[in-house]
């Protein structure tokens, strides 16, 4: 009897982790903020030149307290999210990884977060550093695409 108690209690935890694990997926793919590119970066440079569009770069650390500012704040918002997902190919990419390293070499990045936009040829449009509002980084977005 106790190894059947063990058992359920066992199969009732894997399965509330998982069920909890696909709630905050799910809820993260329904933010009404900007969706970001899950690929590579070579990936988001093919897929900017099928969209023919500009793509939004965002550089950050993992433990930069700014860059923990944009994403639950300014890349939450539902009408940077809607001006951000319609006009541009949006990824972040972790600064400290092997990709990160790349891209913080080729484009002369010092700090975090760096926010860059970028042409589907990788040519370098502008570049941002730090945090901003909601406002101020759309008007940057507007920029960019002028």
């Amino acid at each position: 009897m106790k190894k059947i108690i063990l058992l359920v209690i066992t199969l009732l935890t894997i399965y509330g982790f998982y069920g909890f694990k696909i709630h905050n997926e799910t809820a993260l793919e329904n933010s009404n903020g900007i969706h970001f590119y899950k690929g590579t970066w070579k990936n988001a440079l093919i897929e900017a030149k099928k969209q023919d569009k500009l793509i939004f770069l965002d550089v950050f650390a993992t433990w930069c307290g700014p860059c923990k500012k944009l994403k639950k704040t300014t890349f939450n918002d539902e009408k940077v999210g809607d001006f951000f997902n319609l006009n541009f190919i949006n990824i972040a990419i972790n600064g400290e990884s092997n990709e990160g390293r790349i891209l913080m070499k080729k484009y002369g990045i010092k700090g975090y977060p760096s926010l860059l936009f970028v042409n589907f040829n990788g040519n370098l449009k502008t570049i941002k550093t730090g945090f901003h509002s909601s406002n101020r980084l759309i008007n940057y977005g507007k920029k960019a695409l002028n």
